[in-house]
């Protein structure tokens, strides 16, 4: 198919996929005459890109043409669409248009339906930090395609050492591929520990200190989070994931579901295994605690994005609120 929309929040997945995209279509050496990176400042960029994308590719290999961070899902004038239709179903078979952007298509406008009728779409958006059971798989996936064998135990911890970021496990399977080369057995926990560095689950961390009323050690992985640069927003959507979690779990619990398979669909984890360990988690924390945790975390989503400044305040003062109320539930 000569037509590709890649979108997502995931770029360095989503940059991988474009440079994989780019090495199958063109000839090195004809690279420099066939190929058209069009950015989305450039006021005349998609008609652009629509015509060179019908012009026959110099020398051999294809022609590729990428429209960067494209608005086309989002809206599409009448007199574009028409181009739009007009272009895709004529596209050359050694010609690739390739359409990216960070915003997911909107399904309902016609310049999004006229893409899913001819292109190829996929999406590259990061895993939410707390769908563990999903980076698992995402490690273990990429650690087969990049031929690197690990244990069960392994493939754990690299997924609790670099939570969603795909460059960083990039990294590491590069690190831990060079590392057993020379070693026919798979790698196993000890050797992931001895060469891998934690670069997240500090905000799960945070989470889990929060519900045990630690105030100190939840500032201080405030703190850390903040030197490590990690999106005060990213902060707290971790934190509403996992509280959401652990409130529908305790609901379901507390209503008397016993089925995990129905606690799991109630509280969106795709994997039910995950249910025992989460009544663990939930077994001792107050129902009324949970219930009051998403409005003081919505309020302070709310902060971070009207109100400018030095978010850190905002974050320790609402991180203390949210330790108070289970401090207070277990002196109850």
């Amino acid at each position: 198919m000569p037509i590709y929309f890649f979108w997502g929040d995931d770029d360095f997945a989503l940059n991988r996929a474009v440079s994989a995209l780019r090495d199958r279509t063109l000839d090195p050496d004809w690279a420099t005459f066939n190929y058209d990176r069009i950015p989305p400042e450039q006021s005349d960029g998609i008609t652009q890109a629509l015509n060179q994308v019908m012009t026959a590719p110099f020398g051999t290999g294809g022609r590729l043409v990428w429209l960067v961070e494209t608005t086309l899902a989002q809206r599409c004038s009448e007199e574009l669409l028409s181009e739009l239709d007009r272009t895709l179903s004529a596209i050359p078979d050694t010609n690739v248009l390739l359409l990216t952007s960070s915003s997911k298509p909107d399904g309902r406008i016609k310049s999004t339906k006229l893409l899913q009728k001819h292109a190829e779409i996929r999406e590259f958006a990061l895993i939410p930090p707390w769908k563990t059971d999903q980076i698992g798989e995402q490690v273990r996936r990429s650690a087969q395609e990049m031929g690197v064998k690990l244990t069960r135990d392994a493939v754990q911890l690299l997924a609790n050492s670099v939570g969603n970021q795909s460059r960083q496990l990039y990294l590491e399977l590069e690190k831990l591929s060079l590392y057993g080369a020379s070693n026919s057995q798979p790698l196993d926990e000890a050797i992931v520990a001895s060469l891998v560095s934690n670069y997240t689950q500090n905000s799960l961390q945070l989470a889990s200190a929060i519900q045990q009323g630690n105030t100190g050690k939840a500032l201080t992985l405030v703190a850390d989070l903040f030197k490590q640069n990690e999106p005060p927003l990213r902060i707290v959507s971790t934190l509403v994931g996992q509280f959401r979690t652990w409130l529908w779990v305790k609901l379901m619990v507390e209503s008397g579901e016993r089925d995990d398979r129905e606690i799991a669909r109630m509280a969106e984890v795709s994997n039910p295994k995950r249910i025992y360990f989460l009544k663990q988690e939930v077994r001792s924390l107050p129902l009324a605690s949970l219930r009051q945790t998403l409005p003081l975390l919505l309020e302070l989503e709310f902060s971070l994005k009207s109100q400018g400044g030095d978010p850190m305040p905002l974050l320790q003062t609402k991180v203390i609120e949210l330790c108070q109320l289970f401090v207070r539930s277990a002196q109850a």
